[in-house]
């Protein structure tokens, strides 16, 4: 390894080589994105010591220049993930009055023009009822998504059928959003808002740092997320004693509220334990990019299923592909029984000479 102190670099000169397009950044977030730096240069130090020192002089200028040409582009990739929050942040403003919109008509608050006011009748009860908003909006819209259908159960859509709205926005002074969730008042859980909050190590790579969910205040008997299982009595037992109970978790779309946590100690986690919670974790920030990158900008195209039907062609082409490499499989397979019996053929006509 090159010992040459001009060739070293000097951590203590990054902060202020650091592009101008991050002089909108905090303190914290420099200091922060000083330390990343540091530790990839660490990384790449010691992943590749002595490569310099392997190339000959011309090549080692080339080599400068292309470091150079790095580091014009760094600084415009700095520039571009500062402009691109701000342009989200504008139109993230834009939508909210459309979002407001659609939350007015969808619980009913106000009428759209050409539809009645009218009272209607339920022919079958012979009652007057009021054809308010557009009910099951959101259940519908979520049930529409392949992500999100496998996470409701039927038990579910009786509490998702209160839900009046959702929305999620960025955290203020950290990298990650919250999604909040509204609903009515309703017989399963006191609370009008659960929410769900996502910490990013980094955005662009979708690192999760944790996820933090809303703790459900369950009314008694309406807990979603667990079932009561009853021991029976025995055959002719005439004890009067209550039946014995035990509670198990079960699988609910409300767990989603409950994410899986990294333990303190991860030096005690094996291996299968940590793939494990990295798949949960994996697919827990799944879920939440759907609501929000999907469910939430998009809702009436997931209701009236338009948007299903798009993701519907993108599967069936992948399936189709599948298809394609089972014939060639059972080709190969029938190329093979054809030559197993042929060569049974060839046994029997050898058979048939000895005699």
């Amino acid at each position: 390894m090159s010992t040459n102190q001009d060739d070293q670099f000097n951590m203590s000169d990054l902060t202020s080589t650091l592009p101008a397009s991050t002089a909108g950044l905090s303190a914290e977030d420099r200091a922060g994105l000083v330390n990343v730096l540091k530790s990839k240069l660490n990384d790449l130090n010691v992943q590749h010591p002595d490569i310099l020192d392997t190339l000959s002089v011309n090549v080692r200028q080339r080599v400068a220049v292309l470091k150079d040409l790095q580091s014009e582009h760094d600084e415009l990739e700095a520039k571009y993930l500062e402009e691109k929050a701000q342009l989200e942040a504008k139109y993230l403003k834009l939508y909210e009055p459309l979002y407001a919109k659609r939350y007015e008509i969808v619980n009913g608050l106000t009428e759209v023009e050409g539809a009645s006011n009218d009272n209607l009748v339920d022919k079958e009860n012979n009652e007057s009822t009021k054809d308010k908003g557009v009910p099951n909006f959101w259940l519908t819209a979520m049930k529409s998504n392949e992500v999100l259908a496998d996470e409701i159960s039927e038990s579910d859509e009786g509490a998702l059928q209160y839900l009046k709205d959702i929305k999620w926005c960025r955290l203020d002074g950290a990298k990650g959003f919250k999604l909040e969730l509204y609903f009515n008042p309703n017989p399963y859980f006191k609370n009008e808002v659960l929410t769900k909050t996502y910490e990013m190590i980094n955005e662009e790579e979708h690192i999760l740092e944790k996820a933090i969910g809303t703790e459900i205040e369950w009314f008694p008997g309406k807990n979603l997320t667990q079932k009561v299982l009853r021991k029976k009595p025995k055959k002719g037992s005439r004890s009067i004693k209550p039946p014995i109970t035990k509670t198990e978790n079960c699988e609910s779309f409300f767990n989603f509220f409950n994410p899986p946590q990294i333990p303190d100690d991860e030096e005690d986690i094996d291996e299968d334990t940590a793939d494990l919670l990295q798949n949960q974790m994996e697919h827990d920030y799944d879920i939440g990019s759907t609501i929000r990158d999907k469910i939430i900008p998009h809702a009436v195209s997931w209701f009236t299923g338009e948007a299903a039907q798009n993701d519907e062609y993108e599967i069936e082409d992948e399936e189709d592909d599948d298809e394609d490499d089972g014939d060639d499989d059972d080709d190969d397979n029938d190329d093979e029984d054809d030559d197993e019996e042929d060569d049974d053929e060839d046994d029997e006509d050898v058979k048939s000479k000895k005699k």
